[in-house]
This record gives C-alpha cells, structure tokens and sequence, in this order.
C-alpha cells in the first residue's frame, strides 16, 4: 500500500491503514509470506483494491453520513447494491486517482429488524440528533482519520450484544465497532505469474494458515467472470464490553480480488493493462457471501 503522505488523501489512508493493520494479524501475515516468497520486494508493491465500512441505517448516521467524507476528498458514488436477506444497503464509490482504493460503504436497513431490535439499536444511537461528519473540519485529516476509531455511541452490554447479534450479526458488529475498516482487499492479478490468479493465490494463502471464507465456495465469482473474490475469516478477539465484562468476538479481516480484463481487451498482455481496461465495480452475490467472513457460520463463534 503506498502512501507516501504527499496528499491529504494518501494521509487519511494511512490513518485509517495503520490501527487496522496492528490489529489484524492476517494484513501482516500475508505481506510477510509474501515478501518472504519473493512475491513482493516490499509491501508498497501490494495494490489495495477497496477498503469497507460498515454503518448502521438510523437517523444522521449511515452511509448517508459516512459517504460525506469520501465525497470531500474527491470519491464519486457509483452503483447502489441491495442485500435483501442479509437486510442491507451499499454503495461504491470510485477514488479521484486509480493509485487510491476504491471504498465500498453497506449501512443495516434499521427499520427493516423488529421492533424490539430496533429499540435495541436506538437505545445506542438515539442521542446522535445531528450529522457528527457536520461537526468535523473535512480539511483536517487528523481530525478526520480519528473519527473512525471514536465512539460515537457507548459500549454495549455483552447481553445486548449477543441479542443484537441473534437478529443480525452485522448489527452486532458495528455496535461494537463503530466505522472501524471492516476490511481492505489485496489486488491478485496485479502480482507476479503463479500468484495472480484466485486458484494460485489461495493455495499460498492456505499454504502459510490463513483461514478462507467458505460462504458460497471459496472463490466467489460474478456472473461475467471477471470479478472473483475470497476473504480471510475474521480472527476472534477479546472486547471490553460496559462494566469491564469481556468475550471473544470477530475483528476485522482481509479480502481478495482479481479482476479480469474487459472482452475487448482480453488478448492484451497483463503488462499492457490499466485499471480502465478491467472490470470494475462489485457484485452483490459475491459481497452477499463475504460479509459472512464476520458471521459465526465462518468463525465458529458460539453466537447464533
């Protein structure tokens, strides 16, 4: 990932980077294996597809919030995408420079749970009566990079959170973490011959220990063909919940694409390809299955 701080958004970057990186032994894991392998010669080589965050849809927060900042450092809102069962909104949003990462923001369709869970969820959030992103100084970068490790709300109890998390899990997830990076995603095809592709690159991964994501098959491919991705499974972690009580719970992970050149430029040699000439974009059936990487199905949590 190569920021080199020579802008305010290669600063944000970082910020937002760094914390997540500390904390998710899986980021560290794979760069070292792979520096190690002669893959890389250093890690400013990996290219960072698109970084997530995930928010809850009630009143002044959500992606309608969230997206403010992006928006101010030059993103462009992309495609909507729906996740009905999972009761889910998302968009994307294309970076100002094909150097930065693409962001992808999902937001929890509040109003969709019942009634008790959304009681639930405004017994933390109610008291947020205005935009906090209005009150930061955007130009700040500081500033800005804090505000995705405050807390915007208190610290649940354990049994609200496992109640949360019997409705939604992705509920639970962002009342305990708030807008922490939920995930940033290596770009496969951009490594060199017999790791670029999602076959060869998961049988490194599993080679050094890195649990994959089985939701829906370990490579989960658009209806085209020409996005594939998989994802680490959440490494659980011990949270501090209200009153110093503390359990085990999913962090954050790390995620996988190749993206595949357009039909029209498909003879082209790799060397010969840029950003514009793959695909682009999501695919809802693919990111369906990935935000199950913080689900108990994958982590084998006894929640749910």
């Amino acid at each position: 990932m190569n920021f080199k701080q020579n802008s305010a958004l290669d600063k944000l970057m970082t910020l937002l980077f760094e914390p997540y990186k500390l904390d998710v032994s899986d980021v560290q894991k794979v760069s070292t294996a792979l520096l190690t392998k002669g893959v890389i010669v250093s890690e400013e080589e990996i290219v960072n597809d698109h970084i997530a965050f995930r928010t809850l849809g009630v009143p002044f927060l959500g992606i309608s919030s969230l997206e403010k900042i992006f928006l101010h450092y030059g993103y462009e809102k992309r495609d909507y995408y729906f996740f009905e069962g999972k009761k889910l909104n998302a968009f994307w949003y294309a970076p100002p420079a094909p150097e930065y990462p693409r962001i992808f923001i999902s937001e929890l369709r509040v109003s969709d749970l019942p009634e008790t869970t959304i009681a639930l969820i405004n017994k933390y959030t109610s008291h947020v009566t205005m935009d906090p992103v209005d009150s930061l100084d955007l130009n700040d970068v500081e500033a800005v990079g804090n505000f995705f490790y405050t807390s915007l709300w208190d610290l649940p109890t354990i049994e609200d959170y496992e109640i949360l998390a019997n409705e939604s899990e992705y509920a639970a997830w962002v009342i305990y973490n708030r807008y922490y990076l939920n995930h940033y995603t290596i770009s496969v095809h951009e490594l060199k011959d017999g790791y670029n592709t999602m076959e060869t690159f998961n049988a490194f991964l599993v080679d050094i220990g890195i649990k994959l994501n089985n939701s829906g098959g370990i490579i989960k491919q658009s209806p085209d063909g020409l996005l594939r991705q998989s994802s680490s499974v959440a490494k659980m972690m011990e949270a501090t919940f209200k009153n110093g009580k503390k359990m085990q719970i999913p962090g954050s992970y790390v995620e996988f694409a190749e993206r595949l050149p357009l039909p029209e430029y498909k003879h082209f040699k790799t060397s010969q390809l840029n950003r514009t000439q793959r695909r682009d974009g999501f695919e809802s059936a693919n990111a369906d299955k990935i935000f199950e990487s913080t689900y108990s199905s994958q982590t084998g949590s006894k929640t749910k």
